[in-house]
């Protein structure tokens, strides 16, 4: 994760046995539909959305983002920058983002954009992954699939894994599961022009000064999510702000 604060959890600059600690404990509250306070990865959290100017939309989307839903109006636009190993964009995926997705199909336009963290030894080849599913036209199933076998490639116990062999398999196994070319998966993961892709979303992200994982851009403005404690008033203040815009 990021250098930024998230009421919901803490970013890292925690040392990696306390962040996985809370890795653990998030995983279970969201198993269970418990409430707990979590960091987001690297960083302070949202940033004050509502104070600071929107961010061009030039630099949060370009023509070659991926799309997860989108609305024929085109009005509201939500973005995101993720880290596909940060124990925090697995929490929101699992607890938030996942339930936006569908419960916002076709009203709220919904763009994921990369920001592997260094910290993460595995953010990187699964960026890959999934940038190399995009070029089979697989980008949402594969997204889909590395959150939701999570366990499987990004931790090990109590640890966040490290072990690259082990998560390549598991990603071309993905590959396979969606229907994928495996043989060209396998090129395209190790394209200059895959990591050329990772490399301009880190660079937007840091042109719009993202600092933390995850971060959500609605319209431009960086969303904040003010004093929230646990996932239900994250997850309300985020529709808050989208039906705000859907509103206009």
């Amino acid at each position: 994760m990021s250098k930024k604060n998230n009421p919901v959890t803490q970013k890292s600059g925690l040392s990696t046995n306390v962040i996985l600690t809370l890795v653990v404990v998030i995983v279970a509250v969201v198993v269970i539909g418990g409430v707990l306070l979590f960091n987001r990865g690297g960083g302070d959290s949202g940033g004050s959305g509502a104070s600071q100017p929107p961010v061009a939309a030039e630099v949060l989307r370009k023509p070659d983002s991926h799309v997860l839903t989108e609305a024929p109006d085109g009005r509201v636009t939500m973005v995101e920058f993720l880290d596909y190993q940060c124990p925090s964009c697995h929490a929101y995926y699992s607890a938030i983002t996942s339930k936006i997705e569908k419960d916002y199909a076709g009203k709220v336009t919904f763009v994921t954009r990369n920001y592997p963290l260094e910290m993460h030894p595995l953010a990187q080849p699964a960026a890959r992954a999934a940038e190399a599913a995009a070029l089979q036209g697989k980008y949402k199933e594969m997204y889909h699939a590395l959150f939701d076998n999570y366990a499987n490639w990004a931790v090990n116990g109590q640890e966040v894994s490290s072990d690259e062999a082990k998560a390549n398999a598991e990603f071309e196994k993905y590959a396979q599961q969606i229907g994928l070319d495996v043989n060209r998966f396998k090129q395209d993961v190790a394209s200059p022009n895959v990591q050329t892709k990772i490399d301009q979303d880190v660079a937007d992200a840091k042109t719009a000064q993202v600092s933390g994982t995850p971060t959500i851009f609605v319209n431009g403005r960086q969303f904040d999510q003010g004093n929230a404690q646990t996932y239900a008033d994250v997850d309300k203040s985020l529709r808050q702000m989208l039906d705000q815009e859907l509103a206009k």
